[in-house]
């Protein structure tokens, strides 16, 4: 934006337009989250079917749109390639040892190279989220709109967030869905994530463990150990899949954090864990580990992991110590046993410790002066991104929080009928807020 003569990006956008235009409010323009989702396939997959027949088809044109380097935008963020990313996966490396840490973080050395061969300097520096929000109000002129009105989910939160701290005046409506906090610093977010995927487990375990024949056994004290019984075999040998594939430990505990994301996804989760128990190698694991790398049944990825990577890197300061990410670990496996591999913890670094460009913003309090009131929604069972997270962020921003007694990672326009009937509300006339304190239990349509 420093220079409109310089090299440009193509962000790629689909339009569903309202099906009463001569009602039309104006455009809801959605993203899913990621870093690295594409709001293409979200307003396709998750918010077009939501809203069918509602008041939001009928009086809004659906906009979905893929970030900067994201998806279907060009030019796109790519570090492995789909062999490579195959090939990664079924690396399985836990050795804490000095050689062993070298070892781990020659190999993160070696991806961050390929992002900055592949993607290229420019790109990297260029895809952070303040950037993105910049892109987000030229959609907006494009679109012929006076204010944005806005759905963000999980990471589409920190966009929207960013947006309405660079451009309070062209906010219509803001719906803040499963909140990132805003000034929450990177390691506190990864000991409170695994903190969240801990309780949605045990969870998980809970109703699992009262029905005959749980993999888990029927005590839900011991589900963690009986998980770890399942796992750790993978950890030297990987299980063989019907097709030549194999199913190795990084993918079956990636499978199972995938599908502790929504209640819904727990039956196949039981099933998955059966398989295992019973030799049968891993398919439902393996199925739904690709559908968190993005795996496309031709074996093609969609580069969702490169860009949450890329994007990541440049939005906080990097973390070079060592020991910062020891005691990181340390406190991921006190508060996440069912992912402790008993190795004992890490201090390997991320990717970011290694990025070949700088950071353009870091973690922060939005401000957000003349911000008209906007909406959060909260799960109180959220794995991803705990419930007090959009607790801070209401409080940071001024905005109404709407808390959803719900066991899955986001709920707006998925059919829980008081979460949606509050959003649709709001959206039409953003001076409907929910109530200070309101609350909606799980009551899926």
């Amino acid at each position: 934006y420093a220079q409109p003569a310089g090299k440009t990006a193509q962000i790629a956008v689909l339009r569903q337009k309202a099906t009463q235009q001569s009602q039309k409010i104006g455009s809801l323009v959605i993203n899913p989250g990621g870093p690295g989702g594409s709001g293409i396939e979200a307003a396709v997959t998750t918010v077009s079917p939501g809203i069918v027949g509602s008041p939001l088809e009928q009086r809004f044109d659906l906009v979905g749109f893929d970030p900067r380097g994201v998806g279907a935008s060009k030019p796109a963020i790519q570090c492995f390639t789909p062999a490579e990313r195959d090939a990664d996966r079924l690396d399985v490396d836990l050795d804490n040892s000095p050689v062993g840490v070298a070892r781990q973080e020659g190999k993160i050395k070696d991806y961050v190279n390929k992002c900055e061969q592949r993607s290229g300097k420019d790109l990297l520096a260029n895809a952070g989220t303040r950037d993105v929000a910049k892109d987000m109000d030229i959609l907006r002129q494009a679109l012929g709109d006076q204010k944005l009105t806005y759905l963000g989910y999980s990471y589409g939160t920190q966009i929207g967030y960013t947006y309405a701290e660079a451009f309070p005046q062209n906010v219509r409506a803001l719906v803040l869905d499963g909140a990132l906090d805003p000034s929450q610093s990177k390691i506190d977010e990864i000991v409170k994530q695994a903190e969240g995927f801990q309780k949605a487990f045990d969870a998980f375990a809970a109703s699992c463990t009262k029905q005959p024949g749980c993999p888990l056994g029927q005590d839900p004290k011991n589900a963690n150990a009986a998980f770890r019984k399942l796992v750790d075999p993978l950890e030297t040998k990987a299980a063989p899949l019907a097709g030549g594939r194999k199913l190795s430990y990084n993918d079956a505990v990636i499978g199972v954090i995938q599908a502790l994301y929504s209640e819904q996804l727990w039956s196949p989760l039981q099933r998955s864990l059966t398989e295992l128990a019973s030799g049968q190698g891993g398919r439902i694991l393996m199925l739904l580990a690709d559908i968190y790398q993005g795996r496309r049944d031709d074996g093609t990825y969609e580069f969702g992991l490169d860009a949450f990577a890329a994007i990541g890197c440049v939005d906080d300061k990097p973390i070079t110590d060592p020991a910062v990410w020891l005691e990181a670990d340390k406190r991921a496996r006190v508060v996440a046993p069912f992912r402790d591999d008993g190795h004992g913890p890490s201090p390997v670094r991320d990717a970011c410790a290694f990025w070949p460009v700088p950071n353009t913003s870091e973690p922060h309090l939005p401000n957000v002066t003349g911000l008209p009131q906007v909406m959060v929604i909260s799960g109180t069972n959220d794995p991803a991104t705990p419930y007090q997270a959009g607790v801070n962020l209401a409080k940071a921003i001024n905005a109404r929080l709407l808390t959803a007694e719900d066991n899955q990672h986001t709920v707006a326009l998925q059919g829980n009928r008081c979460v949606d009937d509050y959003v649709t509300k709001y959206f039409l006339d953003p001076s409907v807020l929910p109530l200070d304190g309101a609350r909606c239990k799980v009551a899926p349509a």
